[in-house]
């Protein structure tokens, strides 16, 4: 998948400033897909001059002029081709943290520990505001109600196969710490 079909859903939600877009993401497709700033402003200037997106600019006071961007007929027709016609490839993970867990054996245990850790508390944090915005999209309602009345039901979906790799992240890394912390007791005890 190109960046430009991730800025493209993301624009499905309305008219966005680059800025706007980069803040955005976090919210919108980061639990699938991440980009920095700058691609996505250098892919917005991309997909402008190829027609896909058009772009305002919105005069303000006592801070620079924006552009706002918004999808054309002809970006919503190349979106619509790629979901219709494009087959999805399958996932592949390409995870430093794994290379290094599976080494843990070579070394020091405790670098990786650390490295453990810090995932846990960024899955942590990460579903935290997933779970914030979970309750921002259903406003009280079930999600059966949901998905029968809502406009849109992909940012939702999206937003659920985030919950679920956070959780299994969060799963499997209080499992390692745990594997980690037995195995570091076993070696220290058997250096008595």
């Amino acid at each position: 998948m190109a960046l430009r079909n991730a800025v493209m859903a993301a624009l499905l939600e309305g008219e966005a400033s680059g800025y706007d877009l980069a803040k955005g993401f976090e919210a919108s497709v980061a639990n699938f897909w991440m980009a920095t700033p700058q691609q996505l402003y250098r892919e917005l200037e991309r997909m402008e001059s190829e027609g896909l997106v058009s772009a305002r600019v919105v005069q303000q006071e006592r801070r620079p002029n924006k552009r706002l961007f918004s999808l054309t007929e002809a970006g919503l027709e190349v979106l619509r081709d790629y979901v219709l016609d494009t087959p999805a490839k399958p996932l592949a993970i390409r995870d430093e943290l794994m290379v290094k867990v599976q080494c843990v054996d070579v070394g020091d245990i405790e670098p990786v520990r650390a490295a453990i850790a810090e995932r846990v508390e960024r899955s942590a944090a990460k579903l935290a505001r997933y779970e914030r915005l979970q309750e921002r999209l259903l406003d009280g309602r079930t999600e059966d109600e949901y998905f029968t009345n809502a406009e849109r039901i992909g940012p939702y979906l999206t937003l659920l196969g985030g919950l679920a790799l956070e959780r299994g992240n969060l799963r499997w890394g209080e499992t390692a710490l745990k594997r980690l912390d037995q195995r570091a007791a076993a070696l220290a005890k058997s250096e008595v």
